[in-house]
């Protein structure tokens, strides 16, 4: 359904995107992320025919944006991070004046009534946009890209500024209109898009340094393993126990338990599993251990595994050039 290729927006010397191409299928819900500057919102801004870009293209269904690009706006709904909203407005005459502004053709009230139903803002309609929330606010501006049931919805932070409750329901609402529409979401907040899409896509920089389902994205990490341990013991014996083990990177005391149990967090050398280890040393030394568990890599870890190793391929390509240069 959307094809990105080699996409390209440069100012000046300065590249806000550097050659990005990817394609997304009807009914996929993903997440752009990245650091802020990465080049989120301006991918999403070309994707939709606000911005043009120096080089490249973007295919709705086929469709060339630079060819025919009031018939691709059609096919796209767009919640820019700050709602174009007329907040003297209230919200049904808002919404009545983006549906003549899309000179959309489904039957009027019905149409505005379904999507004031879905976005749940029924009890509000009549109020003047200005009194409202920041959370039905964002609502308002989400009902006004699907004015035209557009099959695809581009949500750049929906939910930047907003409070736990209203981010919850926000996020609740984007997962029930991924059941309908292609979304394509952008923020920096990592649990938003774990929460929300099924697909990550890593924007550092310009480029996309990942590409990935949300549940696969942690085997992109080939992070060292950690461990839980608790264990019934003295503290400072069973410290320098773990820390003296072979395959063991690091052990640090992280917490108590009653009944003289200690927890420990235990990182191992990459490839090694001190499982079997831990247990037997433990047992030879009469120190029962009550709990082992693997902590769990998260998308966090993730992401700032894959930038962290993007920059540090970016200084070494630019270290490679200045050798390059000295030696010329």
């Amino acid at each position: 359904m959307i094809k990105i290729e080699n996409l390209v927006k440069r100012y000046g010397q300065k590249y806000a995107l550097d050659g990005i191409s990817l394609e997304i299928n009807h009914g996929d819900v993903v997440g752009f992320l990245g650091p802020n500057g990465a080049g989120k919102s301006t991918a999403m801004n070309i994707i939709t025919g606000y911005l043009s870009a120096s080089s490249g293209n973007v295919y709705i269904n086929d469709i060339s944006v630079l060819d025919d690009p009031i018939l691709v706006k059609s096919m796209i709904g767009y919640l820019p991070e700050q709602p174009p909203l007329y907040i003297d407005m209230t919200v049904r005459e808002y919404l009545n004046f983006v549906f003549d502004l899309k000179k959309c053709t489904y039957s009027r009230k019905k149409h505005i009534d379904e999507i004031c139903s879905v976005v749940k803002i029924t009890d509000v309609s009549n109020r003047v946009i200005r009194n409202l929330s920041k959370g039905y606010r964002q609502r308002v501006g989400i009902a006004q890209a699907l004015i035209g049931n557009p099959p695809i919805i581009i949500m750049d932070e929906p939910t930047v500024g907003l409070d736990p409750k209203e981010i919850i329901e926000i996020r609740s609402l984007i997962r029930r209109l991924g059941e309908r529409h292609t979304i394509i979401l952008s923020s920096h907040i990592l649990s938003e898009i774990q929460a929300i899409c099924e697909r990550i896509v890593i924007i550092d920089s310009g480029r996309i340094v990942a590409d990935k389902p949300t549940d696969e994205l942690a085997r992109f990490v080939q992070a060292n393993k950690k461990y839980n341990v608790k264990v019934a013991g003295p503290k400072s014996e069973v410290l320098a126990l773990l820390m003296s083990l072979d395959g063991i990177k690091s052990a640090l005391h992280t917490g108590e338990e009653d009944g003289g149990v200690y927890i420990y967090t235990v990182e191992a050398e990459a490839g090694v599993d001190v499982r079997k280890l831990i247990f037997s040393s433990l047992a030879e030394n009469g120190w029962p251990m009550m709990g082992l568990e693997e902590q769990t890599v998260t998308l966090e870890d993730v992401f700032i595994s894959i930038v962290d190793n993007n920059n540090y391929k970016k200084e070494k390509s630019k270290r490679a050039s200045w050798d390059d240069d000295d030696n010329a």
